[in-house]
């Protein structure tokens, strides 16, 4: 990469065209499951500009966009990462979430934090060595996935049928001067409690399932992981049970408040460390819930890992990612980094709070794809105002050093 091709590509950043197509994603509501109006537009988006462009079904009626712009053929390929599913939204917007606005130099807007930034972001960078005119040898993939909020559906099945490539960054929101090379494994799944239900009038003959789930929960907090602490990441391993329905049957008919419950299902999160394995967590989990089953021979549960869809919870597990730092991909994003800013990055590697949650780089890297984590962080407004915003600032940082990546990257040799 020369220091002429490195400044054309920066000079051709669009700092105004990446702002109004953050504005156009941002009116598109895409909540996880939900993501095919947003794939469609982004087809038609990145088809106008000349790349090759695949909708892939990863479920029935359910579309990713998958675009790439060529290179010679001769040089290792590059993909840029975004998830299109955004989080809910919490209550007391003061903005229209669905109509973004621009204020100094913030962007507001549903899903702007997580990640339409970094949608944003990964696409000016693209869009920059395009437009710049300098020769590519390798291959640069956009992949605009679905389902990251629900454990990575979108690059599982990316990673099943391809497109792959020798490199990826994912632009999640940790931050336009943090590069992280680890996070915590996270696996979601279900605890059912299985009673025996009885009328009121009989209540002494049931199995309470929602009074033995009364005892689960207690067990399920206390649980004592086995694992092999890791300075670097002080609050792992941890659990949270996060909400719990009952009733009669696996369906919680809640019609019959004056019958004994006979079915609790608990929905429960654990964030775990790298040497840990969700198998591990699910052994841990059974230990405690064995216990009690012991002293209480009345105590049945079920585990499902991960949980049925209907939850609308994680369905695909993210095993803890932890990058060796001898990665060309590393080396790479730094030098980048330090040719736009003119500093090292203020985190690197493992970068609380942002090392405790999980992304897709766990299911490219045991595809084979080295792969790290750099992208403009967001926030709300304040504490009481959930209002959402990324600094314009910061993405257009991000698309700098990811355009520089990029050039790096495909400048190498294929072989």
């Amino acid at each position: 990469m020369t220091t002429d091709a490195a400044q054309q590509v920066l000079r051709s950043i669009n700092t105004q065209e990446m702002t109004s197509l953050a504005e156009q994603l941002v009116r598109i509501p895409s909540f996880k499951t939900e993501e095919t109006e947003i794939a469609r537009f982004l087809e038609s988006y990145l088809s106008d500009r000349g790349y090759e462009v695949q909708q892939q079904e990863v479920e029935p009626g359910r579309l990713q966009t998958i675009a790439t712009l060529p290179g010679a053929g001769d040089g290792k390929s590059f993909m840029l990462n975004g998830h299109t599913d955004i989080d809910p939204l919490a209550m007391g917007w003061k903005r229209d979430p669905w109509t973004p606005s621009v204020e100094d130099d913030r962007i507001y807007g549903a899903g702007i934090r997580n990640m339409k930034a970094g949608i944003a972001s990964m696409i000016t960078a693209a869009e920059a060595l395009r437009t710049s005119g300098v020769e590519r040898r390798g291959d640069i993939v956009l992949a605009c996935v679905v389902g990251e909020l629900q454990g990575g559906v979108g690059t599982t099945y990316l990673c099943e049928n391809g497109p792959l490539t020798d490199m990826a960054v994912i632009p999640e929101p940790h931050g336009a001067n943090n590069v992280l090379t680890t996070h915590a494994g996270v696996v979601e799944f279900a605890v059912h409690i299985i009673g025996n239900s009885r009328h009121i009038v009989r209540k002494d003959e049931a199995v309470d399932a929602l009074a033995n789930m009364a005892r689960a929960i207690p067990a399920l907090n206390g649980v004592q992981f086995t694992h092999t602490p890791r300075e670097d990441l002080p609050g792992l391993p941890r659990i949270n049970v996060g909400a719990v329905i009952g009733g009669r049957g696996r369906d919680y008919d809640l019609r019959g408040p004056n019958w004994v419950s006979d079915f609790c299902t608990a929905l429960v999160d654990v964030r775990f460390l790298p040497g840990m394995s969700s198998e591990s967590v699910r052994t841990d989990i059974e230990r405690v819930l064995d216990a009690i089953k012991t002293e209480d021979p009345n105590f049945q549960y079920e585990i499902e890992m991960p949980p049925d869809p209907k939850h609308r919870v994680f369905t695909r597990v993210m095993e803890p990612f932890d990058l060796p730092k001898d990665e060309y991909i590393v080396d790479a994003i730094l030098r980048s980094f330090r040719s736009v800013t003119g500093r090292e990055p203020e985190g690197f590697g493992t970068v609380l709070p942002g090392s405790y949650t999980g992304d897709d780089t766990t299911h490219l890297w045991r595809a084979g794809v080295p792969c790290l984590l750099y992208g403009p962080a967001g926030a709300s407004e304040s504490d009481t105002v959930p209002d959402e915003y990324v600094r314009i600032p910061d993405m257009e940082q991000v698309a700098q050093v990811l355009a520089l990546t990029a050039l790096d990257v495909t400048a190498l040799p294929a072989s």
